[in-house]
């Protein structure tokens, strides 16, 4: 049984673009995606590659039954030998050897798990993580070989015994009963010679029609198989110009695929990229606790005729699982910045998903358990064959509980906009403000007021108090509010910048001064463009949140408002 992928579909939005999704399911394990993207190559591509690792997964555990049932075979033939030799003793120990070594396969297998779990970022090191554009394409021939030439039957000859003629005695003296026989071999020589060349025919016809229809085939093969190098070669060349940031989303997507992990991993992950400042934001689903194996070994215990396990301790399994995440968080980075061929990444930030079972409700959840911000410059000299996982984490200031393993959700350093994949959204919303009204050319009065307003309903949920400042740009503080909350709350600074261009360090430096001179807590900054490099930088491991464009859309829409943000009409208009 083998993965399926349905047809490629096509959708548009509401601007008009063209999406594309496909169905891939396998029966055998009960699995089913909706793969979806802008090109469908690429989601050719995605479905082909979710469908191997479907296979080969199924392919191991028919591998698993099929050992299983050799077990079983292999101990029937024990029992029929003890039957039949009636040698029990003998028997008796065979039965039990192949019981050690069942145990012994079943370790080897179990510490096989174990190790490709200790060494999730040792192995990446080994491997370079730059596509190979020339291995993606489909070089092969068409696999179905032509159909073979038929078998003529040998064709009759007139010397042969059935029609060479036979005179008796007699017939040398009767000139008509030997022209009799004569006529008679003749006459059925030729109605065997001419049934020979009606089935050569026939045989060479249906030769002739197959060979037909296997040409047509192979054609169609050629043709499917030119399309998709074609789109390969394309996709390269999208990516190598370096202007698209669909492009770029689609490299980095093969990058991620290619890299192996164990079947059990999700490796689902999403993907946005913002071509202005060059981040690539990574929201990476990352495998349960639960799903971690724990076997170490398994022994045969020949005095109780029974197999025992021995498992990891809990505390064992939690350093483990802590571990391997600082590590897949490491590796997904390092990969990236790898294959950067065109330097197209200066930041990528991880932010590492887990499902699970909230104890408290019983429903599940997917949460945000550990966030991570890279300068490509700053992790490029680090020695990944040397550092620990954790202490490397927290020295690029990641966030993350002090125990991963308590799936403790955290707010990630930098969002994906769930509504809109860009960072900066230009589709058309309603509620209070008009659906035509671009946030980005609203009065700075308008826009300030907007934004304490906002943040007052943000925090008033929480019993916050939110006191505002006049409009008049009062010491560069939009907004003050004062949090309640012991462990997070305190004096919070607000500034509001209705920008069409990209905010550079220099107001985020003026952030952190305010805050400093005002005694507050933290400080946020909201912008309806977005951040530089060197901003995120600058703010990394301080008490500063940058909110870009998606962001503020997002969170006026959990406040029952609805904008647009639309940078380039905004330039437009302002004459930039």
């Amino acid at each position: 049984m083998v993965s399926e992928m349905g047809k490629i579909q096509t959708t548009r939005t509401a601007k008009g673009l063209k999406k594309y999704h496909v169905e891939v399911r396998h029966k055998g394990l009960g699995k089913y995606q909706l793969i979806r993207g802008d090109n469908p190559y690429v989601v050719k591509q995605k479905a082909q590659s979710q469908m191997i690792q479907w296979d080969s997964k199924w392919a191991a555990e028919q591998e698993k039954k099929q050992k299983a049932a050799s077990l079983q075979k292999q101990k029937q033939q024990a029992a029929n030998q003890i039957k039949a030799a009636k040698k029990e003793k003998e028997a008796k120990a065979a039965l039990i050897a192949m019981k050690k070594e069942h145990a012994g396969a079943q370790t080897a297998d179990a510490q096989a798990a174990m190790s490709a779990l200790k060494n999730i970022l040792a192995h990446t090191q080994q491997v370079d993580a730059k596509i190979k554009w020339e291995l993606l394409k489909d070089r092969s021939d068409y696999p179905v070989p032509p159909p073979k030439q038929p078998e003529i039957p040998r064709e009759p000859q007139k010397d042969d015994g059935e029609y060479r003629v036979e005179y008796g005695f007699w017939d040398q003296f009767s000139a008509s009963k030997r022209a009799e026989k004569e006529q008679t071999a003749a006459l059925a020589f030729q109605a065997a010679h001419t049934r020979w060349e009606k089935e050569k025919q026939a045989l060479m016809d249906q030769h002739a029609t197959q060979f037909a229809a296997w040409k047509e085939e192979e054609k169609a093969f050629v043709a499917s198989r030119d399309v998709t190098n074609a789109a390969i070669e394309e996709q390269k060349r999208d990516y190598f110009l370096g202007k698209d940031s669909q492009a770029i989303v689609d490299y980095c997507d093969l990058v991620l695929s290619n890299s192996q992990y164990p079947n059990y991993f999700p490796q689902s992950y999403e993907l946005d990229y913002n071509l202005e400042s060059k981040i690539l934001v990574v929201d990476y689903q990352l495998p349960s606790l639960e799903s971690i194996p724990t076997l170490l070994e398994v022994r045969y215990v020949q005095s109780r005729d029974e197999y025992t396990e021995k498992h990891i301790s809990q505390t064992q399994l939690n350093q483990l699982y802590d571990n391997l995440l600082y590590e897949i968080a490491l590796r997904t980075i390092h990969e990236l910045f790898e294959a950067d061929q065109i330097d197209v990444l200066t930041i990528v930030v991880f932010n590492g998903y887990v499902n699970s079972v909230d104890p408290a409700t019983g429903q599940e959840s997917n949460s945000c358990i550990l966030s991570l911000q890279a300068g490509k410059a700053e992790f490029q000299q680090i020695n990944l064959a040397r550092i620990d996982p954790k202490i490397c984490f927290k020295n690029l200031k990641g966030i993350g509980s002090s125990k991963l393993y308590s799936l403790t959700p955290i707010a990630p350093l930098l969002k994906i906009n769930r509504e809109d994949s860009r960072f900066v959204s230009s589709y058309d919303v309603a509620y209070s403000i008009q659906e035509t009204d671009n946030l980005a050319v609203m009065d700075w009065e308008d826009f300030e007021h907007l934004i304490r307003e906002i943040f007052e309903k943000e925090f008033a949920v929480t019993g916050g108090e939110v006191k505002v400042t006049q409009a008049s740009r009062d010491g560069g503080v939009d907004a003050v509010v004062f949090d309640p909350d012991p462990l997070r709350g305190g004096k919070i600074i607000i500034q509001a910048k209705r920008y069409s261009n990209t905010v550079g360090v220099s107001a985020v430096r003026d952030l952190y001064g305010t805050l400093m001179n005002e005694g507050a807590n933290k400080g946020i900054l909201v912008t309806t463009s977005d951040y530089g490099p060197d901003a995120y930088e600058f703010a990394k491991g301080k008490p500063l949140v940058l909110l870009n464009g998606g962001n503020l859309l997002h969170l006026l829409e959990k406040h029952g408002h609805r904008a647009r943000i639309d940078l380039k009409e905004a330039k437009q208009m302002m004459g930039k």
